[in-house]
């Protein structure tokens, strides 16, 4: 196999979100594994593969995946409302309240604060 670079590592980035828009996310999976494994660090390409894992219906992935996002990155609103939204597909629904209202509390999205259910007693 070809050596891996850095610019090898862009292409397959940007070929890994052409794969989740175009509705491959297995694909994008593969292609972010190799990334990964290069570059564990990376929290946009560890971010795209939680996302790729949700959409492959690969919860328990994915939850590992936005769990670790959230330690690394504990203001990234966008990770703590996935990890809710992806507790809440597993149907662990009272598991994802707190995180959602993280998210509505980092960003007061619509979206978010409405996932959160702040007048409601959870």
């Amino acid at each position: 196999m070809a050596e891996r670079t850095p610019e090898t590592h862009v292409i397959d980035f940007r070929a890994a979100e052409q794969l989740l828009a175009a509705r491959d996310p297995r694909g994008a999976v593969k292609l972010l594994d190799r990334v990964l494994a290069d570059h564990p660090e990376s929290g946009a390409a560890r971010l795209l593969r939680a996302r790729a894992y949700f959409a492959s219906a690969q919860l328990r992935a994915a939850e590992r995946e936005f769990r670790l996002i959230v330690e690394r990155e504990p203001d990234n609103a966008f990770a703590h409302f996935a990890l809710g939204r992806t507790l809440q597909r597993a149907g662990r629904a009272d598991e994802a309240v707190p995180f959602f209202r993280l998210a509505a509390a980092l960003d007061p999205r619509p979206d978010f604060v409405e996932a959160a259910r702040f007048g409601e007693g959870a």
